[in-house]
């Protein structure tokens, strides 16, 4: 190996290619848009293109390289008197590049392919004659970068990642020993150049990044041309240049690729798909007016469940503040409604989750009721008492309670626990349900009618159900295939007189209008619906039909009844205050030859064969009392209808996936149909 020897001068700044990289790509974007420009000004027929899905191009920027680790030996013939250590510069990178990326997709991939310069120079150490000493590197690399390409909502920003192979061309440095300044008239050394020894030829590593594609043409043009800043940020993993000491490489590229791609003349394509596979029609439903409304009178179980690893009363129970608490009405929850809620029985988890403040009014309307709070942790008694101690602590702090009314304890598991010595199943799930606070209580103001003592449940809640039109009494108007081959469309609806309304512009498929908004105050009428499309090319397509609306009313009398009663963890047989509560509450108010409907139903732990024939064994549990309490009447003429649905998830009254609904999900709901 052969070291050369120079003199440098540090006060000129040489040229280097980095200077020019962006410059050159403006230059080159345009010269093609130039170009392209001439070609289009020659076109006489205005066509449309689509967006193209492979795009070529080049990409260029700068490399900021960040050195780290240590540096002396630089190669056999030559070993710095001191160790260098941190070092930044500045390299150029340019590449051409590929890039697929399908119109309708947020995913594609890319690869460049290039230059790549990772020249650096370290920080300036001091050797032990007090003279400076200088090194720089100039790596350099020809770059593979295969990534693949992913973009959110498919909008124009991108995110980018893969591999990086790096094969090594160039390895050279410079190192520069100063004099000492103590002694100015001291002859320069010569500069040391030369190669390092044991670099990698190959270095395999990663990238991540990300950029913004801007376009240059419109769909008028056949050739699309994109401009697109990028960054990306290439980790020190793998990066090592040398295979000897702690040299590495952390690095971060900013820059610009100019891309261009084919695109295809949509316009004959869309104007045929948009004919031939677009086909409209209307869904009135006949809206019989109903005879028939439910109201619940909805159990409140005594317990409030806490997350794991926290005594902190969860957020998907609805907390009030002092201002809110004198509007606060047991029988108008909807106004305090949770935050998150599945789809399925919005209203009633509604009740559950406002247990506290059921608890807090009604605990202010009944000055001499008293509580006990008892907190079961798996973690133990003292956590067990901090979750009572925050429900207390809501208690006083919003409604006011005075503490002495107020008990707490702590103990580690419930009084009832769903988690069985020698259970090995879905113990997570049965642990949810076993971490809780049970509201106990003696004061019959609090409790439901006929129970007393400390397990007892809390007075339930009558839920009367607010009459809105439901979705499935809307106008639904299909325009199928409208969401590839049309760009928008309308309704034009016109009436017997006439009158015409607009409804739009709609990009989806299908679209759902209440009757009210077409009807206005009139019961019914009969209508002449347009369709009006067009089609991703600018052509406009139009479709006809006749519809007759009738507007949604609600029930006007109050028949059906719904009670519920909850079962335990793995129990068919109903709590004996339950027992009493159908004999004694239910049955009376069960009208003359009335239908009663029995629907029993259990969570999702356990086996589901297993919990199909204990659904069904809870539904003729209630049945059974029910019967007996009707036979002591002489009575004999009411009707039953049994059903047992185990944990089938699109009967079942609630999810799953909170401890709260799994707890009312053991369940048995009876509705009471009187005859008609």
């Amino acid at each position: 190996m052969k070291l050369k020897t120079i003199y440098t001068d540090k006060s000129c700044t040489a040229w280097t290619p980095t200077n020019l990289t962006i410059k050159s790509i403006g230059m080159i974007a345009l010269a093609m848009l130039s170009f392209q420009t001439a070609v289009q000004a020659q076109e006489t027929i205005a066509v449309k293109y689509a967006k193209p899905s492979w795009y070529f191009g080049v990409a260029g920027g700068a490399n900021f390289n960040f050195y780290r680790g240590s540096t002396q030996q630089l190669n056999a013939s030559f070993t710095s008197p001191k160790a260098f250590h941190d070092g930044f510069g500045a390299g150029l990178f340019i590449a051409p590049l590929l890039e697929y990326r399908p119109a309708d997709s947020k995913w594609g991939v890319m690869l460049q392919a290039g230059y790549d310069s990772r020249k650096a120079d370290f920080d300036q150490v001091i050797t032990a004659c007090d003279c400076p000493a200088d090194l720089s590197t100039d790596l350099t690399y020809i770059t593979v970068e295969p990534s693949v390409r992913f973009a959110p909502f498919k909008s124009n920003f991108y995110l980018y990642g893969g591999p990086r192979l790096a094969f090594n061309l160039d390895k050279s440095f410079t190192y520069q020993l100063g004099t000492n300044p103590a002694f100015p008239e001291q002859t320069a050394n010569a500069a040391v150049t030369g190669d390092f020894d044991n670099i990698q030829k190959t270095i395999v590593s990663m990238q991540i990044g990300a950029g913004y594609d801007i376009p240059l043409s419109t769909d008028a043009n056949k050739t699309q041309f994109v401009l697109s800043p990028f960054v990306s940020f290439q980790p020190y993993f793998g990066q090592d240049p040398r295979s000897t000491e702690t040299w590495n490489n952390t690095t971060v590229r900013a820059g610009v690729a100019l891309k261009f791609g084919q695109g295809k003349n949509i316009q004959e394509a869309t104007d045929i798909v948009a004919d031939k596979e677009v086909s409209f029609s209307v869904d009135s439903p006949s809206n019989v007016p109903r005879d028939l409304r439910i109201t619940e009178i909805f159990p409140l179980r005594n317990y409030v469940y806490f997350n794991a690893g926290s005594s902190e009363i969860p957020n998907r129970y609805v907390l009030l503040n002092k201002g809110q608490v004198k509007d606060f009405k047991e029988d108008q929850l909807e106004v305090f409604a949770p935050k998150n809620l599945s789809d399925r029985s919005k209203r009633q988890m509604t009740v559950y989750y406002n247990v506290l403040n059921i608890l807090g009014d009604r605990m202010q309307k009944n000055p001499n009721a008293t509580i006990s709070l008892v907190g079961s942790s798996e973690q133990g008694p003292e956590d067990g008492l901090a979750m009572a101690e925050s429900i207390k602590t809501y208690l006083v702090d919003v409604f006011a309670i005075n503490p002495s009314r107020i008990s707490t304890k702590g103990q580690t598991k419930p009084n009832i626990p769903a988690e069985q010595p020698g259970g090995t199943l879905e113990l997570g799930l049965l642990r949810e349900g076993d971490r809780r606070v049970s509201i106990e209580s003696n004061s019959p103001d609090l409790l439901m009618e006929f129970q007393s003592g400390p397990d007892a449940q809390l007075k339930p809640v009558k839920i009367v159900p607010l009459q809105e039109a439901p979705a499935s009494s809307y106008v639904t108007f299909n325009n199928k295939g409208a969401g590839e081959a049309l760009s928008t469309w309308s309704l034009q609806i016109t009436d017997e007189k006439g009158k015409s309304q607009s409804f739009g512009p709609y990009t989806q498929d299908e679209v759902r209008i209440p009757g009210k908004a077409i009807l206005g105050s009139r019961p019914e009428g009969d209508f002449k619906v347009k369709m009006i499309g067009q089609t991703k090319s600018g052509a406009v397509i139009q479709n006809e039909a006749p519809m007759h609306v009738v507007l949604w009313t609600p029930a006007k009398i109050e028949e059906g009844l719904r009670y519920s009663i909850i079962y335990e963890f793995n129990k068919s047989k109903a709590i004996a205050i339950y027992e009493k509560y159908l004999t004694d509450v239910i049955t009376p108010k069960i009208p003359v030859g009335a239908t009663v409907i029995v629907h029993g139903h259990t969570d999702v732990i356990g086996e589901e064969v297993y919990n199909q024939d204990l659904s069904l064994a809870r539904a003729n549990d209630v049945k059974t009392i029910i019967e007996n309490a009707l036979s002591k009447a002489g009575r004999n003429d009411v009707k039953f209808e049994l059903n047992g649905f185990g944990e089938n998830d699109s009967n079942s009254p609630f999810d799953n996936k909170t401890p709260e609904e799994r707890s009312y999900n053991r369940t048995v709901i009876i509705d009471i149909v009187a005859v008609k």
